[in-house]
């Protein structure tokens, strides 16, 4: 509970700087700045990443490393699409952002939570939110997973850091282990969501589960950030479905193809570099697909590690950036001379030999404006210069 003094001095303070405010504690001895700054800090990163949140009157904030960690409510609001039905645990609550989500989609939802801190304040929050049907439990999810009645569903986000405060990767490292759960969680419930660092490589984690049914690669704004593994009982882990979503300001894009069928098929590829050029957004780029987008698309593939697409007929609906090409170049000094003529420019390298930083030096272009260029290599092997501009 905190006092009027400190509530009073974080609603006059909460768009100044935390740090600054620290420093003034003796100035203000009847507040409690440790647990003001906190709370401003809280609300501050909650304006970008929780905006209903913020917004929210009353909302108690935890430490910084808590709000780190949390999901964003753009990918909170996405799970709470997958996942609805009778009954739900989140066997890590955290700051409980996940759990608020998807618990409207639920008649019965169980949080459980080591950290009594943050069970304190999942407690208040969710009253706040009206959230009157979730229980809340202090407790560890491997010690509290055996006497648990059954669910519908089960979430799951694994804390990603090893016991030196490393972070850590690979589901068999992360606590707990799911690999080692797996048999017990889907004795427990129908279906299992397992929250998963956008690192994780895809393949390995479903080869170490035997019960795959969905892969989610989520996007925000073309960058990942979160990898979500499906779990089902009656998934054998052969007939995986991959859903590639990229959310954007004012639309979600999504892209879906199952593993066995981007297995079977082969990749088209281009001899040269038609009208319009494709670069796909970063959940397809994670999720390793190559030949279901050339045959979704009817395009090609400018080469086997490009992660660039070419056509000669606009696909407008492409799930990535479209840019129309105005010419391509070689690396000869009459086109090096025309290209260093632009002044500026946006560089991208797609499997090529020198980094941004060098190319620009080379061609003596400032950053930025409307010219985009792509150097890559072709299917043949040679290196271009791709000038576009956005489509």
């Amino acid at each position: 509970m905190l006092s009027r003094e400190t509530i009073e001095f974080i609603a006059k303070h909460r768009n100044e700087d935390p740090r600054a405010l620290a420093l003034q504690a003796k100035r203000y001895p009847t507040v409690d700045m440790r647990e003001a700054v906190t709370q401003i800090e809280g609300w501050q990163s909650a304006r970008e990443k929780l905006p209903a949140w913020a917004a929210t009157e009353g909302i108690v904030y935890p430490p910084r490393i808590s709000m780190e960690q949390c999901s964003s409510e753009a990918t909170a609001l996405y799970k709470a699409s997958i996942a609805r039905g009778e009954s739900l645990a989140d066997l890590t609550g955290g700051f409980g952002i996940d759990c608020s989500y998807m618990a409207r989609s639920f008649k019965r939802v169980t949080y459980i939570e080591r950290n009594p801190l943050l069970c304190r304040i999942a407690k208040e929050n969710f009253a706040l939110l009206g959230l009157d049907h979730i229980e809340i439990l202090n407790g560890n999810s491997e010690e509290c997973l055996p006497a648990m009645p059954a669910q519908e569903w089960i979430f799951i986000d694994p804390a990603r850091r090893d016991g030196e405060g490393r972070k850590v990767v690979a589901l068999s490292d992360c606590e707990p282990d799911v690999t080692a759960l797996e048999p017990l969680l889907l004795d427990k419930a129908h279906k299992i969501m397992v929250k998963c660092s956008p690192m994780l490589d895809i393949k390995a984690a479903c080869r170490q589960l035997a019960h795959v049914s969905e892969v989610h690669i989520v996007a925000v704004n073309n960058e990942c950030k979160e990898l979500l593994i499906i779990l089902d009982r009656e998934s054998n882990g052969d007939l995986i479905t991959t859903k590639c979503i990229n959310i954007r300001k004012d639309a979600i894009d999504t892209f879906s193809f199952k593993e066995s069928e981007e297995r079977e098929k082969e990749t088209k590829y281009s001899t040269d570099v038609g009208k319009f050029l494709y670069e796909p957004n970063a959940a397809i780029q994670k999720s390793g697909c190559h030949a279901m987008l050339t045959e979704e698309y009817n395009m090609g593939k400018l080469h086997p590690n490009s992660q660039l697409y070419t056509s000669d007929n606009l696909v407008e609906q492409f799930p990535g950036r479209i840019f129309t090409v105005e010419r391509v170049c070689g690396f000869s000094k009459s086109e090096i001379k025309e290209i260093q003529a632009l002044k500026q420019a946006n560089i991208t390298v797609r499997n090529f030999s020198e980094s941004v930083q060098q190319l620009r030096k080379k061609l003596k272009l400032a950053d930025g404006g409307d010219n985009y260029i792509f150097a890559t290599t072709l299917a043949d092997g040679s290196k271009v210069l791709v000038l576009c501009k956005k489509a």
